[in-house]
Parts: C-alpha cells; sequence; structure tokens
C-alpha cells in the first residue's frame, strides 16, 4: 500500500463520553515513540485530560493539543471531550482539521449519542472516519454497528476492515484495501497471517460494499466493476482517498486502544488516505493560490503562569513568530503542543497546528493574517450553542466582587459558550452554560485560576403582578416642619390593561389645580410604586391618569406630588385585585423521534401545554416538540431531557408571554417572597 504525505496531517478525535479518545491518543503518542510510557484516565497521568478539572472528574472537558511526528509526517491531534455539555469545544476544533475521527464503542444502543456530532460533521462537509474502539469487549459484529451508525449519517459509512472471530471473540483483521490478513497482539504490531476460510465470504461482501460506495462518486470504478475488472490496491486507495476527501464517504476501522489493536492501520490510514490540509482548505473555498498567510484561532488557552496561548490553524502560507497580525497585535511566543508541555517554535506553515503567545486580544473562532497583508473575509466558525442551563451566582468574597467581570471576561476567551448576565427584573448576576457540569467547571476555573470564588443558587423567576379592576383615589401629602412645609394632593384613576400593553399615563387635568410642571413628579412617584406592587413585584400592564388635585401656592413642590402620587398608589392597587403573573416561555425540544413520547410526558409533567410536534426538517428521524412552559419549571429541564434521550435531546427557548397564577403555587411564591424579605 503506498503511503501519501501531502504536509502536515491534523486530526480531531470526537465521539460520545466514555468511548475511550483520550486512551486512543495516548496509544498513538506510544506507538509513534512521541512517549515512551503510556498514561491513562484512570491513573491521572494521560497526556490529554491533563487539566485540574480534567483530572477530577477523569473526563474530558476542553480540547487537548497532541503534535508528533509518525512515519516521517507531522501529525496533530485534537482529543475533544466526549460530553455533550463541552460540545461547543469539540465544534470549534472541527472547524480547524483535515479529518476527524469518530471514535465509538460497538455498543448498538448508544447509536443515538452521535446524531449531532455526524450531524455537524455532514453539514460542514467535514471529512471524518469512525474507529469502532473496545471491539475485544464486544460481541457486535462491525457490519451490524455500520448498519446502526447509518441511522445517524447522512455520509455512507464503508467498511475498511472485517473482524477475524474465534466465537464471539475478536482475534484479527482482514484489511479490506490490500487484501492482506493480519493477527492482533497486545500492544505490539499486528502479524501478518493468511485469511482464515472463515471469513471470505464476509470479506468479499464487505469489499463489494466498499467499491460499490467509492463508484458512486466516480464514474471510472463504476465502469471497472460494470466490466467485472478488479482495482488494484493502489487503485482502491486512490479511490477512497480521493473520495474521502471530498467528505463524501466515512471509512470504517476498528481495534481496542487499550491495547493498541488497530491503532498502527489507523495511524496510516490518516497519513495514506486521508486528506491533506491543501485539500480541506479548498474544500472550505480558501483560495491556494492566493499569497497572503491566513490562520484561524481555535481554541484559546489560559494558564495562571504561562498566560494565554491561542491555538491557531494554519491554512495557507506561512508565520512567523514575532509576526504583527492585522490589528496590530505581534505573535510573542510559538509552540508546538504537546500536551502541557510546549516546544518552541520559529514559523509554521500551511497544515499546521500551532500555538501563539500573548494575543490578547484576539478570540477564539477570529481569522488572522499578517498586519501588511491583510485579509479582509472571515473564514467560516462553529456557531455559538444556545445556552440551556444557568446558576444565579455572587461572590462569595465582597473584596472578589471588583475582580468577578475581569474573570468572567478571561473565562470566556477560555469558553465562549459560558455566558454571564445581569438580569434588570430580578437583579440576579446569571451564569449561563450548557449543563451542570459545564458549569461547575467554569465556576472550578474561576475560583483556582483567577482567584474568584463564587457562590451559586437557582436564579430567581421574573414574577410580575398586574390588576383586575379599576379603582379611584385620592391622597394627599402634607407635612409641617417649620418655615415651607410640603403639599401634594392627587385624584388618580388606576385601570387594567390588556397583557403585553405595559404602561400608561395620562393627563386630565383641566383648571391648573395641578400645575404642569409637578405633573411630571406625580407620574414619577407612580413609576417609583410600580416597582414593588402590593404581592411585591413589578407591577405590568397598568394605565394610571391624573384626573384632579391641589396645590398650595407655597408649599408645594415636585417632591411633594411625587410622594404624593406614590401614596395614591401604595393605597389604591391593594383595592386593585392585584394578581400574580408568571412569564411563560415559548420552547422548541429537538430530539430523535424514538423519545417523542417521553419528551411529551416531560413536558405535561412539568406544566407545559404542546403546540405541536413535526419532523425537524433536515434531521433525518428527529422531532421538534413546540411548547409553552413556565419559567419557573425551566431551571433543569435540560437536565431531565438529556436523561431521556440519551443525552441528545437539546431545546431553544424564548419569552412568549406573562400568564395568571393562581391557588396554591401562587400563594407558595408568595410565601417564598415574604420569606425572602424577612
Amino acid at each position: 500500500m503506498s503511503d501519501v504525505a501531502g504536509g502536515p496531517r491534523s486530526v480531531a478525535l470526537v465521539g460520545p463520553y466514555t468511548s475511550g479518545k483520550t486512551t486512543l491518543l495516548e496509544s498513538m503518542l506510544f506507538v509513534s515513540g512521541a512517549i515512551g510510557r503510556r498514561g491513562s484516565v484512570r491513573d491521572g497521568n494521560s497526556v490529554g485530560d491533563a487539566s485540574p478539572e480534567a483530572r477530577a472528574r477523569t473526563s474530558g472537558v476542553e480540547v487537548n493539543t497532541a503534535t508528533f511526528d509518525h512515519g516521517g509526517t507531522h501529525v496533530t491531534i485534537l482529543d475533544c471531550p466526549g460530553s455533550v455539555e463541552f460540545s461547543q469545544e469539540t465544534f470549534n476544533a472541527l472547524m480547524g482539521v483535515d479529518l476527524a475521527i469518530v471514535v465509538c464503542e460497538p455498543d448498538i444502543d448508544r447509536i443515538w449519542t452521535m446524531g449531532r456530532l455526524f450531524k455537524f460533521l455532514g453539514q460542514n462537509k467535514i471529512p471524518h472516519a469512525v474507529f469502532a474502539n473496545k471491539i475485544d469487549e464486544s460481541t457486535v459484529r462491525v457490519a451490524q454497528l455500520i448498519e446502526a451508525l447509518s441511522t445517524v449519517s447522512e455520509t455512507p459509512l464503508v467498511p475498511c476492515q472485517v473482524a477475524i472471530r474465534e466465537g464471539d471473540s475478536v482475534g484479527g483483521y482482514v484489511d479490506l484495501i490490500t487484501g492482506n490478513a493480519y493477527q492482533y497482539a497486545d500492544n505490539q504490531v499486528s502479524g501478518k497471517i493468511g485469511t482464515p476460510d472463515s471469513v471470505s465470504s464476509r470479506q468479499e461482501e464487505a469489499r463489494t460494499q466498499l467499491l460499490e460506495s467509492l463508484a458512486d462518486f466516480d464514474d471510472s470504478l463504476l465502469e471497472n466493476l460494470l466490466e467485472d475488472k478488479i482495482p488494484s490496491e493502489e487503485e482502491v486507495s486512490e479511490f477512497l482517498r480521493a473520495t474521502l476527501a471530498e467528505a463524501n464517504v466515512a471509512p470504517v476501522f476498528m481495534g481496542a486502544a487499550e491495547k493498541d489493536w488497530g491503532v498502527r492501520r489507523l495511524l496510516q490510514a490518516i497519513i495514506s488516505i486521508g486528506p491533506d490540509g491543501s485539500s480541506v482548505a479548498r474544500l472550505k473555498g480558501i483560495d491556494m493560490a492566493a499569497a497572503e498567510p491566513l490562520g484561524q484561532i481555535i481554541k484559546t488557552y489560559i494558564s495562571p503562569h504561562g498566560g494565554k496561548i491561542s491555538l491557531a490553524r494554519i491554512w495557507r502560507g506561512e508565520f512567523a513568530d514575532g509576526t504583527v497580525l492585522d490589528g496590530g497585535e505581534r505573535i510573542a511566543g510559538m509552540f508546538s503542543l504537546l500536551g502541557q508541555q510546549q516546544n518552541k517554535l520559529a514559523k509554521a506553515g500551511a497544515g499546521e497546528i500551532v500555538g501563539l503567545g500573548r494575543l490578547s486580544e484576539i478570540t477564539t473562532g477570529a481569522t488572522i493574517s499578517p498586519q501588511d497583508t491583510p485579509v479582509g473575509e472571515a473564514l467560516p466558525f462553529a456557531p455559538e450553542l444556545p445556552p440551556v442551563y444557568s446558576f444565579a451566582v455572587h461572590a462569595s468574597k465582597r473584596e472578589d466582587e471588583v475582580k468577578l467581570s475581569g474573570a468572567i471576561a478571561k473565562l470566556r476567551q477560555e469558553d465562549p459558550s459560558v455566558v454571564f448576565k445581569l438580569v434588570k427584573d430580578t437583579n440576579d448576576s446569571v451564569l449561563w452554560g450548557q449543563g451542570e457540569m459545564h458549569l461547575r467547571v467554569a465556576l472550578d476555573r474561576l475560583k483556582e485560576k483567577y482567584g474568584v470564588g463564587l457562590a451559586t443558587e437557582i436564579p430567581k423567576v421574573a414574577y410580575k403582578e398586574a390588576i383586575r379592576k379599576p379603582v379611584s383615589q385620592h391622597s394627599r401629602f402634607k407635612k409641617q416642619s417649620g418655615g415651607h412645609g410640603q403639599f401634594g394632593d392627587v385624584h388618580i384613576d388606576i385601570k387594567p390593561l390588556p397583557r403585553g400593553a405595559g404602561f400608561e399615563f395620562e393627563n386630565t387635568v383641566v383648571g391648573g389645580s395641578v400645575p404642569k410642571q409637578y405633573i411630571p413628579a406625580v407620574q414619577n412617584g407612580v413609576l417609583e410604586y410600580l416597582i414593588k406592587g402590593p404581592l411585591g413585584f413589578p407591577v405590568v400592564d397598568v394605565s394610571v391618569t391624573l384626573t384632579d388635585g391641589k396645590h398650595h401656592a407655597v408649599d408645594s413642590s415636585e417632591q411633594a406630588f411625587k410622594t404624593a402620587g406614590r401614596m395614591a398608589m401604595s393605597e389604591g392597587m391593594p383595592k386593585c385585585s392585584p394578581v400574580l403573573l408568571e412569564p411563560i416561555y415559548e420552547v422548541k425540544i429537538s430530539a430523535p423521534s424514538d423519545f417523542t413520547p417521553n419528551v411529551q410526558r416531560l413536558i405535561t409533567g412539568r406544566r407545559g401545554q404542546v403546540l405541536g410536534f413535526s419532523a425537524k426538517e433536515g434531521w433525518t428521524g428527529w422531532d421538534e416538540t413546540t411548547f409553552q412552559m413556565p419559567q419557573a419549571e425551566m431551571h433543569d429541564l435540560i437536565i431531565e431531557l438529556r436523561s431521556l434521550s440519551l443525552g441528545v435531546g437539546s431545546f431553544e427557548f424564548e419569552f412568549d408571554h406573562l400568564q395568571e397564577l393562581t391557588g396554591r403555587l401562587a400563594d407558595d411564591v408568595l410565601a417564598a417572597a415574604k420569606e425572602g424579605e424577612e
């Protein structure tokens, strides 16, 4: 088999939690000689998952980078987190690589966990292959796995190996490209053997599937097959290389990374049939004939001692240490990364992924080019995922309040999917993210890296109140305290407005009983009261009309009439049958149709009202359910949704309207509000 090297290779290892991506990276580094001793996630000494947050959870929480040489080719591996809560990290990394390796366990029951990943790969035309890991622990055949994976992958999956089995155990494989058979050896090179008769029929069937899938994209191969001409090993490799480079098929390999089974073959495939940087750049529409260097930031690391490192994919041309970028920032250090290890570089060229030092203003996703040859158009990047889970936060120590905004800004450079908002209606500072673990990791980073500890609580619901009936109210503010006194007298009509109408203030005073200069003061007093009505919440959808009043030539003032207006509201509003309002959101849940009945039970169990559901456009086998749900029921909605949908269900939401809340639930809200005041 020919080993075609076309410059550096960059690969993202992606797949669900526990599929073994970090173990696969460790095996790749070991068999390539980049490390002399294998580490493990379990023992906390792996090259990947090296951050304190990952070590504490024995699970990836950010992209880990490892660059090494294999067979004379420069290879960079981005080990991406498997938890759906860190999908933003994965999607960002995928926008900067030549090839994605989808690592999965041969477990058909978990196929749906890869649905969103395959969809992202397909939508963005990212070349990808599949590595069926842990085949030593499973009785599921690769053909069964491919058939199951085909239900969630729109890209045709083609087998490149057939397992040699003894009963239910796998002992080796037949390579469908070379036709050779190999026997696995733990932590050693697989030994070449004769092809057992027991796999001949499966080998023939799988190779036919491979060739027919490739022929769908190559007329010359189709002609050969129609004429019963058997393509050579070199021809099959070339057909597969060309088809994979266009992201038209996804080859499937297998092995067991814990034992180094199949890892050498996978590395060989990355180099020999995997696309190189120039072909992927063309697939993205990048003009490789242009002279201007071009790159993109795909990840940002910040360490307490090492400062900021921007992980950059170089798409075209060459960047050197010290280059001044468009925008005026200067590269202050260039590095090849191997986990936590940084190796200094003088320059980096097309196809490489390198760390750039101290680009303080450049953020993840930014397109970079030198200042003297700027590139005006920005490269496309992964969109930010909508947040689905939140905590209200405040600094544990009062003195840390001043450091909070700066710490949040640095955190967002590392992880743009963390969102910090100040909610005016509740005075909450709210940290939003992709799930509870995602936010816990963010909180750990804020404390350990930036010295800002935050206390958390469930965000308050933005309850409001309104009135059901109109009232006319007369109030007088009179105060004598020596010298000039205070005097303001007002008559107002308070009326309910339709839901969503907001606030109206009118003046129908005639004859100057309330001088014009005092009317705005009355309105200000009314507005001041509406911040907190008789039930303890902001008042909405109310009309107030100033109809009459009295003034004193000496004692009246703006402050007196402002106080009179506030008094009139405080005396009149309790008579207007105040009612509690709760915010209702319109929500759209996306999940595989197999889970739609569970989704609907989830909605009704949380006081939701289903508006309808339909097939999700462009997503085979998925439904989109639209419904309305009170904000009070939505805090941990994503946790239960993921639990019932194998982690793949998601939702988007927006405020829709305010709705009356009565009965025991309203009583509980009012009691809690009163208790909070006390």
